[in-house]
């Protein structure tokens, strides 16, 4: 018999044996991923539909965390870790369009298969996704309802609705190194959606202006305009995906589909940090 064939404790330097010892599957918990997903339709392409969502949560579950420690260290003038941080989130929105390229595999015969089996689920009930908005600024209070039936989904989201978001961190990261904001900017309501304030734009385009004096703001500056430019990309990526896949039926959730996933293209996350191009 082969050496090969036989089962030692170890093959080739690898551990084989795993009775007393952590496993890879054990660490990951794959036993629960890889059994967390539960067509309810007879037809093959279902599985297609859930795991792309099941890892897109996954990827909004480490962007969240990713943006949490963001916050923090902004808060804490700590900004090298919050560069690192800003760009994986952004490279991992990149995932996350490429992502709509398989789905876009499934055609609308495919998918209409599918669709009465998904009654009135839609990603727009996906509180990560939700989370996600709110810290990056884009808050809408009357959206809480949507999760009512999920209490610790919804305690979530009110802490973060009236915590600051990311870039209101940004904002009294300018204020801090001396430039003049305005006090009803600083003491805006955080509950409400980032809307533009001219004397953000007039501390930014200083900023820009003189980058070696203020390098580090400068850098925040562009880390931040290449993570809004990846979620405007990703936000693309989803209409096109879904308007190919259903056209302009409506969404299995009750929003208008397509024409209300257009509407979210024109929303602006830091509004001051792309006005001032113009200005430059």
């Amino acid at each position: 018999m082969s050496d090969d064939t036989k089962c030692p404790a170890e093959w080739h330097g690898a551990k084989m044996d795993f009775s007393s010892a952590m496993s890879y599957g054990d660490y990951l918990g794959l036993e629960q991923i890889l059994n967390a997903q539960h067509p309810r339709s007879p037809n093959h392409n279902e599985m297609l539909f859930i795991v792309q969502h099941q890892t897109s949560e996954l990827w909004l579950k480490l962007m969240l965390h990713e943006l949490q420690a963001v916050r923090v260290n902004l808060r804490a003038g700590e900004l090298a870790p919050a560069f690192k941080m800003l760009a994986r989130v952004a490279r991992i929105m990149d995932q996350l369009v490429h992502a709509w390229d398989v789905l876009a595999t499934m055609t609308p015969p495919e998918y209409t298969a599918i669709r009465p089996f998904l009654g009135a689920s839609s990603g727009f009930q996906s509180h990560q996704y939700r989370e996600l908005e709110f810290i990056l600024g884009n808050k809408n209070a009357a959206l809480l309802s949507v999760h009512s039936t999920a209490p610790a989904a919804q305690e979530i989201l009110e802490r973060e609705l009236h915590a600051p978001s990311v870039y209101d961190e940004a904002v009294m990261l300018l204020s801090c190194a001396g430039f003049a904001i305005a006090p009803q900017r600083l003491a805006a309501d955080w509950t409400l959606p980032t809307a533009h304030d001219d004397s953000v734009k007039a501390a930014w385009l200083g900023v820009y202006q003189d980058p070696d004096k203020h390098w580090a703001l400068y850098e925040l500056a562009e880390k931040l305009v290449d993570l809004e430019t990846a979620f405007r990309f990703w936000r693309f990526r989803h209409v096109t995906t879904v308007e190919r896949i259903i056209g302009f039926k409506t969404g299995t959730g009750g929003t208008a589909g397509v024409s209300y996933l257009r509407k979210m293209l024109d929303v602006v996350l830091f509004p001051e940090l792309f006005s001032l191009r113009t200005a430059l």
